[in-house]
């Protein structure tokens, strides 16, 4: 037997067993334990729970605190086990009922519509008491035909349609009868119809400021054949006492331009709706996916305050905003830089996350609270985000507990710490990340030798990348190529870039060698005729600075001169990369010498001692596929002279591909 058969007959074995015993029951008994098995399902229901919190986090986040929220989510549960109950209580209802349990407010307004003679829509949301509403207003004095929707589950379909019938209601099926609909308002008869559930085929209209896919088909009938919309919201008093609030007729706006018509109708009827779900949130059918067809979407990425770091995690950002793009969809990105209240917090914060599950962060964010400085937590938790990119492995536990708090997909770039990698949607691994099998010889012939055998094989949520993700491209290669040359004159064929980088936890940069390294670009530089375009980096130390500034600053061939500590000009990497046609980089750098190579130049390393193993692994995998070139300092002008005489075909990097691939799958 199928999952969904079982789960029908199961339902309605209950709902037929259930029903003649909450009938015969007090209705505040009745009540009282819908409220109960309201909160059963909170506790049990998790994945539309999950569902639930993530839309009034959307809707009520810049409001209200994740506490709050959590809250909220479970008076709606307690509501929906009382809408449940009042399914079972429909062959109770009666005159007797409805003017004891129910006020009606407004009703002067329906008569309002019949009088223009075109028919009516009552139109609703899944809001309060629908259900036993839709009864009530078969009972208000004129025939009403509710338009519904069938059901997955038959058997249960077919029992709530006999108590919708039993009370009077008039069923019309959703499906292909557009033309009794007409009948019907030609007859000046009613129709009851919900707005707040459009489904793929539904039109994107505001709803609490994020487009949501709303029901068309109201507003189409009303455009066409002068129907008066009478909107109506059902808000539950307190247990069987509910109040049915009708509006006036809504004025519809025709400016003969159908579709967009269509869109501003439905979105000052939804605005009708979100002022009355605003007044009684726990009263709205919170656990479907409202946002699901939404036009937009918000990403964020986190920052540690590492610039190579937020790169990469822009650099994927980028890449997932153009698949949005492509599927028609507008993206929002925002950087919110974490921030410790000490040392210890982030490895606390780290042991938290590893003992949280799937659904058990939601509401709760103790540990962000506890172990982030207040703006921090402030910033990550007022609004409610789609995708979550985090670069760098002290920040895998953030990601982790804010993508299940938002119901986000996650996107981790290095090894996510301590946390399996199956706890996140994407891992972004660089490969030199992964521990070598056995040592690393030293120098040159050590980079060469590692090879294809030492790398791993991970799961379909993981990817391996050969370098760091950036933002480099073509577009970006001209745009700040043309901010440089209008500081430059550059005037001769062949540029040269180069990239100086500085200390690390393992690299000390020499002056000597660094010395040597400009000693051999200048002879290159004369030999050649050539123009040299240089900047150092923010690591760059003092003494190497002097030497660079030395060197350069009076050099008739320098066209471009950038020292980063004194004056770091945001488009000098893009634009010497952009501008020149071989470049030259220090070792050390990971992000530095993939943006070169991203820049789809000839990229040459000069050698020094000191760089670290896991710096090894990666230009050894570099040298290998060809992308770049490696050279000790006394012969640079040498392989400089080689690479610019034979001028092998430039081998690219696919990392962007291979990411764009993977975030494809998950988006």
């Amino acid at each position: 037997m199928k999952k969904s058969s079982l789960a029908d007959w199961t339902g309605y074995i209950i709902f037929r067993l259930a029903g003649p015993i909450f009938r015969v029951m007090p209705l505040f008994v009745s009540f009282f334990l819908g409220r109960a098995i309201g909160e059963l399902f909170y506790c049990f229901d998790a994945k539309h729970r999950a569902v639930a919190y993530a839309n009034l986090k959307t809707a009520f986040g810049d409001r209200l605190s994740p506490r709050q929220l959590k809250q909220l989510a479970k008076d709606f549960y307690r509501n929906f086990g009382q809408s449940l109950i009042e399914i079972l209580l429909i062959p109770r209802v009666n005159k007797q009922y409805i003017a004891k349990y129910v006020t009606c407010e407004g009703r002067q307004h329906i008569e309002e519509g019949f009088q223009k003679g075109k028919g009516v829509i009552l139109l609703g949301a899944h809001g309060g008491s629908w259900e036993i509403s839709n009864v009530v207003c078969t009972n208000l004095g004129f025939p009403l035909f509710l338009l519904i929707r069938e059901q997955k589950l038959l058997r249960l379909n077919r029992l709530l349609n006999a108590y919708r019938s039993q009370k009077g209601a008039k069923l019309v099926q959703r499906k292909n009868q557009t033309r009794q609909l007409i009948q019907i308002l030609k007859n000046n008869q009613a129709i009851g119809m919900t707005v707040d559930q459009g489904g793929s085929s539904g039109v994107p209209v505001r709803f609490f400021g994020r487009d949501a896919s709303m029901a068309s088909g109201a507003v189409r009938l009303a455009l066409k054949y002068d129907a008066a919309i009478i909107p109506g919201f059902y808000v539950r008093l307190r247990g069987p006492y509910m109040k049915i609030i009708f509006v006036p007729p809504f004025k519809l706006i025709k400016t003969g331009n159908s579709e967009e018509d269509v869109r501003r109708n439905l979105e000052g009827l939804m605005q009708i709706f979100q002022d009355y779900i605003s007044r009684y949130p726990e009263q709205y059918l919170w656990f479907y996916k409202i946002w699901k067809y939404s036009q937009e979407r918000n990403i964020l990425i986190l920052s540690d305050g590492k610039a190579g770091h937020l790169s990469q995690a822009q650099a994927t950002a980028a890449i997932a905003q153009r698949h949005f793009k492509d599927r028609g969809i507008n993206s929002q990105s925002e950087i919110i830089e974490v921030k410790f209240k000490n040392r210890l917090s982030s490895q606390a914060l780290t042991f938290s996350a590893c003992l949280a599950g799937k659904y058990h962060c939601q509401g709760c964010l103790w540990c962000l609270k506890k172990f982030l400085t207040a703006d921090t937590y402030q910033a990550l938790t007022r609004k409610k985000y789609d995708l979550i990119i985090s670069c760098g492995s002290g920040l895998a536990a953030v990601n982790f507990i804010l993508s299940k708090e938002n119901l986000a997909k996650s996107v981790v770039l290095m090894r996510p710490s301590v946390f399996s990698m199956q706890r996140f949607d994407l891992v972004i691994i660089p490969r030199h990340d992964q521990p070598a099998r056995q040592c690393l010889p030293a120098g040159r012939q050590g980079l060469a030798s590692f090879s294809q055998s030492h790398r791993p094989v991970f799961k379909k949520n993981t990817v391996l990348i050969e370098g760091a993700l950036n933002l480099i491209d073509e577009d970006l290669l001209k745009e700040e190529a043309a901010l440089l040359k209008s500081l430059a004159k550059i005037d001769k064929d062949l540029v040269l870039g180069m990239l100086i980088g500085g200390d690390n936890k393992d690299f000390r940069l020499s002056r000597d060698s660094l010395r040597e390294v400009i000693s051999q670009v200048k002879a290159f530089l004369e030999k050649n005729d050539a123009l040299i375009l240089v900047t150092t980096s923010r690591r760059t130390p003092k003494e190497a600075e002097e030497l660079v500034r030395a060197e350069f600053s009076d050099y008739p061939r320098c066209r471009f001169l950038v020292i980063a500590n004194e004056k770091n000009l945001p488009f000098a990497v893009g634009g010497i990369l952009g501008a020149s046609r071989l470049v030259i980089t220090s070792p050390e750098s990971i992000s530095m010498i993939s943006e070169a190579v991203a820049s789809r130049r000839y990229v040459l390393t000069f050698a020094a001692a000191g760089v670290g193993a896991k710096h090894k692994r990666f230009l050894a995998s570099l040298i290998e596929r060809k992308n770049i070139y490696i050279s000790e300092a006394a012969n640079l002008g040498r392989v400089l002279e080689e690479l610019w005489e034979k001028k092998p075909e430039i081998q690219p990097l696919s990392d962007n591909l291979t990411v764009s691939e993977a975030l494809k799958r998950i988006l």
